[in-house]
């Protein structure tokens, strides 16, 4: 019996097989929301470049210059100012996607906290540059932001309560309109990078541009977009008219509207009472997260390819401390350890075939399951099976739920992650009776650990160390991916992979069986 998937998962996982489907793993823009962020910020980066050559910094320039770009300039000012606008818009959708999908998928709790902790203030980050951004426009909807804005900053406690009655008096300078374009232009930015630098601190191997198909695909749309429905102002700004009808943006502007019936005091206790159960999110309930590896430098040479392949950047490499001949030592922080064992299946001493007879030490190894235990397994499981087709499936603990797939044929055993899994273990497993090795986990794309299928195939390929070696029978080895809506599929590859190993085990038989006739007649 399969595990119940919550519908939460089911939804989304069903949503990402139709984005595979339509656009493949390598391009499923699900896949890769965080680097298409960075892509959109590229493009309003490099159009508010553009727009800013144009700019007015004054109060009473600032709706002219934008106008100019807008329809006298239309052809590249006026492009260059809707793909500035839709940019932003898709920034903050790729990043409210970011979010549900981590949380869809649970991948915001345990040894994740510190990226859901501070990717929440950063989309805040994010909403306030483009405010700014609509105060700068300086029209009807720019003095609609700037007034409530202002509301909103006078409610604080450390603010005077003067910036509204400006306003109101009409008293706003220049210099306040230059200071917000500073703002917009430099100062929040800077403050942007540094967030999006503090939420991926605990990571290694960021990615931050997004595949080419798929960022010059979602160019096109933008430059479409800007074509087919270009960006444009409202009247110019003026404190004596009441505008009939604003059109909000509301990826950014979605509390202003309750100001017209709370107030400020009781906006800000709503967006910051949001913004806690957010953050707070990760410890409601908590995810325990499994024991760190652990380092045994009697068989660990200093090499460093578990620190390289880390996705979570928890272990490093420092001058050797127990005086052995190799100069360098790797060391675990055990904060920041996500327990999946990936650096297990880097290390060159995790080959079951040494010390066959003994207990199998590695240069770093999981507690709550060593290789050696991983080892000893292998070789229970596969001397349990009955079937003519000995198949061993190795799967991920994160992925389908392995142990229904168990028979006379085939032996099971989940791994934490398959990238877990050290590529002379499969050697071993056709060494010790296996007919075919069948391996699943994450989906082609996708990782619960972020680089555990990317490091396997790299292996397997012979692009990553530890390699497979060539002696393995690759022919009698496949992978298929799969995520706990993909049982059927899943089970139709392995019966498909089961025929094809029977099918080749008959070829070796019948071979064998010509040979040996053969032998006879030239014998005799």
């Amino acid at each position: 019996m399969s595990k119940r998937v919550n519908p939460i998962k089911r939804s989304y996982l069903l949503l990402e097989d139709w984005f595979n489907v339509s656009f493949g793993p390598d391009w499923n823009p699900l896949y890769h929301l965080g680097t298409l962020a960075f892509f959109f910020f590229w493009v309003v980066l490099v159009s508010g470049i553009y727009l800013f050559i144009f700019f007015n910094t004054s109060i009473s320039g600032a709706y002219t210059s934008v106008e100019y770009l807008t329809h006298d300039q239309w052809y590249a000012g006026g492009i260059m100012r809707s793909l500035h606008r839709y940019a932003s818009d898709a920034a903050v959708v790729t990043i409210l996607l970011h979010m549900f999908r981590e949380f869809s998928l649970d991948r915001y709790r345990g040894f994740r906290w510190w990226s859901w902790l501070t990717g929440v203030p950063t989309l805040w980050f994010v909403i306030t540059l483009g405010i700014t951004g609509y105060w700068l426009v300086w029209d009807e909807l720019g003095l609609y932001v700037a007034v409530l804005s202002s509301q909103l900053m006078d409610s604080l406690p450390v603010m005077s309560g003067s910036m509204a009655r400006d306003f109101l008096a009409g008293q706003l300078t220049d210099r306040l309109f230059t200071l917000m374009g500073f703002l917009h232009l430099l100062g929040q930015p800077i403050l942007l990078m540094f967030a999006l630098w503090i939420h991926v601190k605990r990571l290694s191997h960021v990615e931050v541009s997004a595949p080419r198909g798929l960022a010059v695909g979602s160019f096109i749309a933008l430059l479409v977009l800007s074509l087919l429905a270009p960006a444009t102002s409202h009247g110019p700004a003026d404190l004596s008219r009441v505008p009939a009808v604003l059109n909000l943006d509301w990826f950014y502007l979605n509390v202003y509207p309750l100001l017209d019936k709370w107030t400020a005091g009781e906006v800000w206790i709503l967006t910051t009472s949001v913004t806690l159960l957010l953050m707070l999110m990760p410890w409601l309930p908590p995810k325990k997260t499994g024991a760190a590896a652990e380092v045994h430098l009697d068989n660990c040479n200093g090499c460093g390819q578990c620190a390289e392949d880390c996705p979570f950047d928890a272990i490093s490499i420092q001058a050797r401390t127990d005086g052995a001949r190799w100069d360098h030592e790797v060391v675990v922080n055990p904060n920041q350890c996500a327990a999946c064992g990936i650096c297990v299946g880097s290390c060159h001493s995790s080959n079951p075939f040494r010390h066959a007879q003994k207990t199998l030490e590695t240069g770093i190894d999981m507690p709550q399951f060593p290789i050696d235990e991983v080892r000893t397994r292998t070789e229970t499981a596969l001397a349990a099976l009955t079937g003519d087709t000995r198949i061993i499936l190795f799967g991920c603990d994160n992925a389908i739920d392995i142990e229904q797939f168990q028979s006379q044929d085939v032996a099971v055993l989940s791994l934490f992650c398959t990238g877990m899994i050290p590529p002379t273990l499969v050697e071993y497993a056709q060494r010790k009776g296996a007919d075919g090795v069948f391996i699943t986990g994450c989906r082609t794309g996708d990782c619960y650990y972020r680089l555990g299928n990317a490091w396997l195939d790299q292996r397997f390929e012979g692009k990553r160390k530890p390699a497979l070696r060539q002696r393995a029978k690759r022919d009698r080895i496949t992978i298929y991916r799969a995520a706990e809506t993909d049982t059927a599929r899943l089970r139709r590859k392995l019966a498909e992979f089961q025929r094809d190993i029977a099918a080749r085990k008959q070829a070796d038989v019948d071979a064998g069986s010509t040979t040996d006739k053969a032998q006879e007649v030239s014998d005799a």
